[in-house]
């Protein structure tokens, strides 16, 4: 069993920190922000550190939409560079090289290889020149290099050398992109010291007027009859796929294309990569994403059209499944992947902005704020630009009250975490991973749980961190913890089963759940894993919406 909690006012979720919030919802705030997602939770940190009482409103759980099921990529974009999205590029590896520096241990490196097939692939001196112009936009990233067939057949032995030509060894950067949500969250209400609040399952019914101008919200508890108000001069809508619903609370028409994106996990020793690749698929020469990440391989993205009620579960297609597994069969034909070697499934929804392009792929990335009768809505973006987001969401909302001050790009986004500092013996890198996604209260988590330091079997993640997580990070549910807090749900697919009695003699007590309530959430998780990451992609395989590219 853990040992106690020792007391720590700066931390901002601990044990009755619910009830209070909910019984000073009703104090004057200079801003809410509508959305849990990295973008809200970047608005949130920045503001806070400006000085404000800032209040952040998520209808489900922190990250629970796009911000925990995205490419895990802190990435430049190099294929926005054919699109000729050049500020975008521009900005993306600008910030990625920023967040390396900022949050070593949850913001990593990682090496990618880029073979080009022959005929139909991109050619080199195309490659060539991208490269060169993605790497000289951040020179802190190093540079690329040429490689031949040979020398990647000999770092990837069970990729197809028939046809490959050339190929490119580039640098980027990996996230847990949930984590990045809960430690930028959790940093900003640290640095707020009171003056933040951010509350989850928490949905806004309604905006509050007065003489014509924004003055609030309506917001209703979704796990049990609790209703508030909260006021607010300024609003920000940073709710993702879920921005439209929001603006329709004003009467305002949708202006958004919601995109899924969809990934494939396998376990690594049944497609085995030492490091990322980067394929174009053989039927449209998309590029795809194979990454090691957390023990695990991801496979994707595709980009379809989602034109399903945001409130339902993203699921992945039977077209998209297909389609991610077409290009592994042409370059690890060797493997012979198939649908029940799957671990996991994922999809999730991209808040696009609607140009009209006829591909989805060629709609801008690019973010956009609208003023509409006193609500700031911030739309699209990039996970690896959150913070110029953030930024610039702010210096808008200075149109709307003269309370916010103006912003600087100098503005920290997390605390410095030592990983010296942490408990003698400690493996490194055990120590720089808790630093990363933990801050300055890793050191913390470590000596409140000192039976608890050795890792979930199969993962990177000590039981600890489950511990921690059920005192301190606003779980309310066995999803939050497991899907969320921990990716244990995901990376461990249904091994994660036999984890459970352990799971509940940690947590439960510490979440105050009786045996009932342990049924319950695990059936709540059991039906929510298997509908929307079970490996046969729950019901979507009747779900198709046209092509996966």
């Amino acid at each position: 069993m853990t040992a106690a909690s020792s007391p720590c006012p700066s931390l901002p979720w601990g044990p009755g920190w619910r009830e209070a919030a909910w019984a000073g919802l009703n104090r004057p705030w200079d801003l809410i922000i509508i959305g849990g997602g990295i973008t809200g939770a970047g608005i949130l940190n920045l503001a806070a550190r400006c000085g404000l009482k800032v209040l952040l409103l998520e209808q489900n759980d922190f990250a629970s939409g796009t911000s925990s099921r995205s490419s895990k990529l802190v990435h430049g974009g190099l294929r926005y560079l054919k699109q000729l999205h050049l500020r975008l590029t521009y900005e993306c590896v600008r910030e990625r090289q920023y967040l390396l520096n900022s949050i070593p241990g949850l913001v990593e490196p990682l090496d990618f290889t880029y073979p080009l097939y022959a005929p139909g692939g991109t050619r080199p001196w195309l490659m060539k020149l991208g490269l060169s112009l993605y790497t000289h936009l951040s020179p802190q990233a190093g540079t690329y290099a040429t490689l031949e067939p040979a020398e990647i057949g000999r770092q990837f032995s069970d990729l197809a050398r028939m046809g490959m030509i050339k190929g490119y060894r580039f640098g980027d950067a990996a996230t847990d992109d949930a984590r990045l949500v809960l430690r930028v969250l959790s940093d900003g209400l640290r640095a707020a010291k009171g003056n933040a609040l951010a509350l989850n399952y928490a949905h806004v019914d309604g905006f509050l007027r007065m003489g014509g101008k924004m003055a609030g919200a309506a917001v209703a508890d979704r796990d049990s009859e609790r209703k508030g108000e909260a006021f607010a001069p300024v609003v920000i809508n940073a709710g993702g796929a879920w921005a439209d619903a929001i603006r329709a609370e004003l009467g305002l028409a949708a202006r958004l294309r919601p995109l899924r994106g969809s990934h494939l996990f396998f376990q690594q020793q049944r497609l085995p990569i030492p490091t990322a690749l980067m394929l174009e698929h053989p039927r449209d020469g998309r590029p795809l994403f194979l990454l090691p990440w957390e023990g695990v391989t991801l496979v994707g993205t595709t980009d379809v059209d989602h034109p399903f009620d945001a409130d339902e579960e993203p699921f992945i297609s039977g077209e998209e499944q297909t389609y991610l597994l077409e290009a592994l069969h042409a370059r690890f034909p060797e493997l012979h992947l198939a649908q029940d070697d799957l671990l996991a499934v994922q999809a999730g929804v991209r808040p696009v902005v609607r140009h009209g392009k006829k591909d989805p792929s060629q709609e801008s990335r690019e973010h956009i704020l609208w003023d509409e009768k006193g609500l700031l809505t911030v739309a699209g973006g990039k996970l690896t630009t959150f913070r110029l987001i953030a930024l610039e969401a702010l210096r808008s909302a200075r149109a709307l009250s003269g309370r916010i001050p103006r912003a600087s790009a100098a503005l920290p986004v997390v605390e410095e975490a030592d990983p010296a500092c942490l408990p003698n013996g400690l493996d490194p890198l055990l120590a720089r991973r808790l630093c990363g996604r933990y801050g300055s209260a890793a050191d913390m988590l470590l000596r409140d749980h000192p039976d608890l330091r050795d890792p979930v079997p199969g993962t990177a993640t000590v039981w600890a961190e489950l511990a921690w997580a059920a005192r301190h990070e606003a779980v309310e549910h066995l999803d939050d913890l497991l899907l969320r807090r921990t990716r244990l749900g995901l990376i461990l697919g249904e091994g994660v089963n036999a984890l459970l009695p352990r799971i509940k003699e940690i947590c439960a007590p510490v979440l105050g759940w009786n045996e009932e309530r342990w049924l319950r959430e695990v059936e709540r998780f059991q039906i929510a894993r298997r509908a929307s990451w079970g490996r046969m992609g729950g019901s979507s395989i009747s779900r198709g919406t046209g092509s996966a590219s």
